[in-house]
């Protein structure tokens, strides 16, 4: 298994770094996009890695951020056979409040009919390689507060919309958008397939604020993975944030970063 990350935060590399997220995962049987950004980024730094986006048949898009699905329009005119797998509340609006303002942040609601999209209604089993599961119901365990800016039309998100990958090859990998439902949380849902590997954003930074959460939020977590998940090795980016990032690599062996270029060999 191959990941790449062509859409992240930071880089280290030739690509182009960019607030969103989007990883081309590479296994025996599939060729997979999870997540695709918030513009054009994706195919650019795409094509300097020569990866060609037409190829691409499954898409997983973790929740209904405009950071994580707002290339979709231009990737359905770019692939015609991908299956693009989303939750359907994923279409509801979604807002992110700045000072007094709520500025949408949603994805593109005229997309949702079109033949290519998969929308679910909770867990998916796509095949044996491939699953999808949600956290259900919100729990107020290791709560980001991070995610208090962010709102739907019933008042502050719940994030029913995410999703998570599940990827069983020789090893069991777990991927993960923004991990709005706490990593903790979503760990332990997914301890069944005894991940080896974590992969995405845990959702410790506020983009509006600027701020990171507490340090006890911080030292709960890392108290948690660390017990109960030292043989997973984790791979954060995006919205995690370089403080949250650098306080948690402290106190944990197995955390690490994958930036925007980086590639990780399974």
């Amino acid at each position: 298994m191959r990941i790449v990350s062509l859409v992240e935060n930071t880089t280290n590399s030739e690509l182009t770094a960019k607030h969103g997220l989007s990883l081309y995962i590479e296994t025996r049987r599939h060729r997979i996009l999870f997540d695709l950004g918030p513009d054009n980024t994706l195919f650019e730094n795409a094509a300097k890695r020569g990866i060609d986006i037409s190829t691409v048949d499954t898409v997983v898009i973790s929740h209904g951020h405009a950071d994580h699905g707002g290339a979709l329009k231009k990737f359905l005119e770019i692939n015609s056979r991908a299956a693009v797998y989303v939750q359907r509340e994923a279409f509801e609006p979604h807002y992110s409040k700045v000072w007094f303002c709520k500025v949408p942040i949603g994805l593109d609601r005229s997309l949702m009919s079109h033949r290519q999209l998969v929308l679910l209604e909770g867990d998916c089993t796509i095949d044996d390689e491939l699953r999808l599961f949600t956290v259900k119901s919100r729990s107020d365990r290791f709560y980001s507060p991070a995610n208090r800016v962010l709102y739907d039309e019933r008042g502050q998100d719940a994030f029913g919309h995410e999703q998570n990958l599940i990827i069983a090859e020789n090893k069991m990998v777990l991927i993960m958008g923004c991990g709005h439902s706490g990593v903790v949380n979503i760990m332990d849902v997914a301890a069944k397939y005894r991940p080896s590997l974590c992969v995405g954003g845990f959702h410790l930074f506020n983009p509006v604020t600027r701020k990171s959460v507490p340090e006890s939020l911080l030292d709960d977590i890392a108290a948690e993975l660390r017990g109960k998940y030292a043989d997973t090795l984790f791979y954060t980016c995006h919205c995690t944030g370089k403080p949250a990032f650098d306080y948690l690599a402290r106190h944990m062996d197995n955390m690490h970063y994958i930036a925007c270029g980086d590639t990780l060999e399974i």
